[in-house]
């Protein structure tokens, strides 16, 4: 019989692509390792690896086992998982992806409440960007995630608990001081600064502004909004600002003005993804909660 231990193994070298670096994640011996691969294909009666003393490969054979190995295991950490859930709610630690445009901005808002109510809960952070993320919690590798809507998340679930709109930010000498809202039509689209491509604000920033064929600011390519508003302080351009990292980024910044983006909303929704199956919803839905509520009360929806 094929052990799950063989699988393990098996997809810790399909991992790493090396026997020695498999072992060491697996904490067992080489040749421990490599016995149980050769009585694996042995039983299979095929060969999952080609090795050599440079390389290790995966066969054709090889990937369809490793595909339904990493089923199984994600199975059974999940059969696991619920054989070992406590009747207390999160008493168990959980492993939350968020991805940059939001987990600084949130975070702060949500965790000392999330800490006050549930002391003993230790929430371990993955900032990655959506399609990372999309792919972690699909595997099984992260028990959820935090994205921004709409996104491509086929064969997941989603639980909104946040709808936000864009605010322009721009300098206070270059915006009319009784001027309260704007549409993307008053702006001025070739200083409009946004992240560079790949992060999905963007993307919502373009749609919500119908400006997905228009050119905008290519001198300027940055990953992080805190940079691209002190450029704005700068009287280098414009940019868009979600709702929830307003209090963050203009905090302080006498020179700059936020100003409501007169467009259907809302721009964006915040959500967590979980696989269909993930046994601890009850758990998460009391994290949305949570979620839900500190963000209504600390984001200024003026």
């Amino acid at each position: 019989m094929v052990s799950l231990k063989q699988l393990k193994y098996a997809l810790a070298i399909d991992k790493t692509r090396h026997f020695k670096k498999a072992a060491e994640a697996c904490n067992v011996s080489q040749s421990a390792l490599s016995t149980a691969i050769n009585e694996l294909e042995k039983q299979l009666g095929l060969q999952v690896f080609e090795r050599n003393n440079k390389q290790v490969l995966v066969t054709a054979d090889g990937e369809i086992i490793l595909a339904k190995a990493k089923r199984i295991k994600l199975e059974m950490d999940e059969l696991m998982q619920l054989a070992q859930t406590n009747k207390i709610p999160l008493s168990r630690s959980m492993t939350l992806g968020v991805i940059p445009t939001i987990g600084p901005y949130m975070l702060p808002k949500v965790l000392p409440e999330v800490r006050k109510q549930y002391p003993d809960f230790k929430l371990q952070i993955v900032e990655e960007q959506s399609h990372v993320l999309v792919d972690l919690v699909r595997n099984g590798d992260i028990d959820a995630a935090v994205l921004a809507l709409p996104y491509p998340v086929d064969g997941l679930m989603t639980f909104p608990f946040w709808e936000e709109d864009f605010y322009w930010v721009s300098h206070k000498d270059e915006s009319p001081s009784q001027m309260n809202e704007i549409t993307s039509e008053e702006m001025e689209i070739e200083k409009l600064m946004l992240l560079k491509d790949g992060h999905c604000l963007k993307d919502h920033a373009l749609v919500a502004c119908s400006l997905q064929n228009k050119k905008q600011q290519s001198d300027f390519d940055s990953a992080s909004l805190h940079t691209i508003v002190q450029m704005v302080a700068g009287k280098l351009g414009t940019t868009l600002v979600p709702q929830m990292a307003l209090d963050q980024l203009i905090h302080n910044q006498s020179e700059l003005r936020a100003i409501h983006l007169n467009e259907p909303g809302p721009h964006r929704t915040i959500a967590l993804i979980i696989r269909p199956n993930y046994v601890r919803t009850s758990e998460l839905s009391i994290l949305k909660d949570i979620f839900q509520q500190q963000l209504t009360q600390k984001c200024d929806s003026k």
